[in-house]
């Protein structure tokens, strides 16, 4: 632990460097309120931060910036997240009291919201099918010899397959399919669904069978629903040009960002700065996350991902509000909606 000067004057560099971008000097740091010493101490008390890895200069005649070690100090010694601006609180609240509609949606449009509160990337990660029970499922004609099944998921996930037909299929012929694969599926999730049973009559049990294979033949390890807001962004957040080529292309990973939220949840992290998360393209980032919940158990995740010069504690307050409002929201709403199919 440090002592209480050299926490301060560290706290004060950290805020001034995520104000300004620019190395901050001693006589910068002697201004602020908490510290109270000369200068020429500060400068001592920044050359002793820097022995001890919490400070970088990163020229001969610059300041100081922080280092990954200083910024973890900094976090934890917040006494928690910042109170979100009031108009940021009132924006928050009028998004969850129009958001409605299906639940993809919804997350990509709370990704877009909490990029727009931090100006960071924002990230969401949807409910995982592995536990997700059919609620229901029908399938519905476009055409006569196109169809579209619909299978809503108890994590409020709704799949949708189209299929074609080798001949025109009436909707009766549908409604007759759909029941029967309503008596398969409902209640399982895909990973537990049996072969559907003869319906006595072999066309209508190859429709069945195509209708059944084009939704389980979309589960598989990467049909993660994961939303990234707010990318363009990150290239006003770094100076660099190859550092903001490279974090943009591991934001198009969608396995490398389900794998880091995922990763970061199980060990229990909501902050972790720069190398700290083990992804070797975002080491010039840090990412602040937390789960939403509906009902107490734990539906997916929400994070926000910018510079290790981020605003620790306008990000953590966000994230914790949206994050909150958006299992309120989820906990409180009607199922989400099915759209409408006919010829």
């Amino acid at each position: 632990m440090l002592d209480d000067r050299k926490s301060a004057i560290l706290r004060a560099v950290v805020e001034e460097y995520i104000a300004t971008a620019d190395p901050v000097g001693s006589a910068r740091v002697a201004r602020a309120s908490e510290v109270a010493v000369s200068p020429a101490t500060v400068r001592n008390e920044m050359a002793v931060l820097e022995r001890e890895g919490y400070l970088i200069q990163p020229h001969t005649s610059a300041g100081r910036i922080p280092t990954d070690k200083g910024y973890r100090y900094f976090v934890d010694q917040l006494s928690g997240p910042a109170s979100l601006d009031p108009s940021k609180r009132h924006q928050v609240r009028q998004f969850f009291a129009k958001a409605h509609g299906e639940l993809e949606q919804m997350l990509a449009d709370t990704s877009q919201l909490l990029s727009g509160l931090t100006d960071y990337a924002a990230v969401v990660l949807g409910p995982s099918h592995d536990v997700a029970v059919v609620r229901s499922v029908q399938v519905v004609g476009l055409a006569p010899r196109v169809g579209l099944v619909v299978a809503v998921l108890s994590n409020g996930v709704v799949e949708r397959r189209q299929v074609d037909f080798d001949e025109d299929v009436s909707d009766d012929r549908l409604t007759r399919i759909s029941a029967h694969l309503s008596a398969t599926l409902v209640g399982h999730t895909f990973a537990d669904s049996q072969e559907t049973r003869s319906m006595g009559e072999s066309k209508d049990d190859s429709i069945a069978k195509l209708a059944m294979s084009a939704l389980l033949g979309g589960q598989d390890a990467d049909s993660d629903h994961v939303f990234v807001g707010g990318v363009s962004r990150m290239a006003q957040a770094f100076e660099a040009v190859d550092t903001v080529r490279r974090v943009l292309r591991t934001l198009e990973q969608q396995y490398v960002v389900v794998g880091l939220l995922r990763d970061l949840m199980d060990r229990g992290v909501s902050v972790a700065i720069g190398a700290e998360h083990g992804v070797q393209q975002l080491a010039e980032c840090s990412i602040v996350v937390a789960p939403y919940d509906v009902e107490g158990e734990q539906l997916g995740t929400i994070g926000v991902l910018g510079p290790t010069r981020m605003h620790y504690p306008e990000a953590l307050s966000a994230v914790a509000v949206v994050s909150r409002r958006l299992g309120e929201r989820l906990s409180a709403g009607s199922p989400p909606e099915t759209p409408a199919a006919s010829r």
